[in-house]
């Protein structure tokens, strides 16, 4: 009794990991994650689903793995730094390395908004009949109003509105369906590669582990100047970063499966290849009933717009880095940043003649660029000059370079077979 009393009295007690801290925290995580819930990801997915049933989804759990521990480095490079993964390249890379691998972010980030936009002109089409040229041209400038009117803040919250809304949708399609979730499990967790899916898989990988995504959350989370706090801050928020990106890709890892899911259930179940979203949603209407359908077409546009939003924002962090200088939305290098990326992409929409197809290799064409940038952002985290400290342990390097070995390797595969 008198040590209870003690302890109440007692004013020293650690702070711990609460849940209202983690709350306070959420928000990069998140803003990150839409990325990887994106238009790409949804033709990516449906591809998977529709031609290959549950088999690819193990994909999916694979590249939420590495995406948790490559985001979570990164945002340790921001956390700690204070500088996002492209200004810390250009200053501690030699200039022979940093500066291609940048400008290969900043095409990959076209990559990126094309399949975004793509995906917001296409949801226009679905629930209005607009052209996919002008439902582009609408979306571009929804996000440019978006971009250069809001704050980090506002836009997180929206953000994270947008993803709820998304993953409720998907929610409500698959308590329409009748899935084998025993089946479906064990294709979560065993990896299997169907004759001529490797396009499909690489695509899919691309999709979740974007090489834009690892910019931006270096830049959010190095935006707040936790670095400028002392070491006992960057501590305790590296943990609440940990909690905050775990939490974040755990959402978007449901919400891809649940993309799978709902394609291989509805359309490989009745032998129908999905080529195109716009079919996706016109199938699902006989099937699972207008609001299936409707819903299906407002989440597409959630997620074009949001991603469309995130991947301009990249842009816009990755080419200001080049020249040493953070995001910032009123910056002339940022803007530049924004209109290269959103602006090209937007050019090259109006030569498509398939926009499902141009999903699908924008994907793929990620793919091909994220060993480059892995590879620099680990060794990067991994130098006592960069980090101090906080640089990676031994055997979180081996770890982390295996990632971009693995993927390097499906390039090569990939590559070979298509020859």
């Amino acid at each position: 009794m008198i040590n209870i009393v003690k302890e109440l009295k007692c004013r020293t007690h650690p702070h711990v990991l609460g849940g209202l801290d983690i709350l306070r925290n959420i928000g990069p995580g998140l803003l990150v994650t839409v990325g990887f819930i994106d238009p790409g990801n949804w033709a990516s997915n449906f591809a998977a689903g529709s031609e290959y049933g549950y088999t690819l989804l193990w994909v999916v759990t694979l590249s939420t793995i590495m995406l948790i521990a490559l985001q979570h480095n990164v945002a340790h490079l921001g956390i700690v730094t204070g500088l996002c993964l492209s200004e810390a390249a250009v200053k501690y890379s030699p200039r022979w390395v940093g500066r291609p691998i940048v400008i290969t972010a900043v095409l990959s980030s076209i990559s990126t908004s094309l399949a975004e936009i793509l995906g917001g002109a296409i949801a226009l089409q679905m629930l209005f009949g607009i052209p996919i040229v002008w439902g582009s041209i609408l979306t571009v400038a929804a996000v440019l109003i978006l971009l250069f009117t809001n704050s980090y803040k506002k836009i997180e919250r929206a953000i994270i509105f947008f993803v709820s809304m998304i993953g409720l949708s998907f929610i409500y399609e698959l308590f329409l369906v009748d899935t084998d979730w025993v089946e479906a499990t064990r294709c979560a967790f065993v990896p299997s590669i169907p004759q001529g899916s490797l396009l499909i898989v690489m695509s899919v990988l691309g999709a979740v582990v974007m090489p834009h995504n690892l910019f931006l959350h270096s830049e959010v989370v190095q935006s707040r100047e936790i670095n400028k706090h002392g070491d006992e801050r960057i501590r305790q928020m590296l943990k609440y970063e940990f909690a905050d990106t775990l939490f974040s890709m755990l959402v978007g890892w449901a919400i891809n499966s649940a993309m799978i899911l709902l394609a291989a259930t509805t359309f490989y179940s009745q032998g129908t290849h999905v080529e195109e979203l716009g079919q996706a949603q016109a199938m699902l209407q006989p099937l699972l009933g207008n609001n299936a359908a409707t819903i299906f077409a407002v989440a597409l546009l959630l997620a074009g717009i949001s991603s469309t939003i995130t991947s301009g924002m990249a842009a816009g962090s990755i080419f200001a880095g080049l020249f040493g200088e953070s995001y910032n939305a009123h910056d002339t290098h940022s803007v530049v940043g924004i209109l290269i990326s959103l602006g090209v992409s937007l050019v090259i929409i109006f030569a498509i003649s398939d926009p499902f197809q141009g999903l699908i290799y924008s994907q793929m064409a990620l793919s091909i660029q994220l060993p480059f940038t892995v590879f620099l952002q680990v060794s990067l985290t991994s130098s006592k000059k960069v980090m101090g400290k906080y640089a990676n342990r031994p055997l979180n390097t081996i770890f982390l370079y295996s990632l971009a070995a693995i993927v390097t390797l499906l390039n090569i595969a990939l590559f070979i077979e298509s020859l």
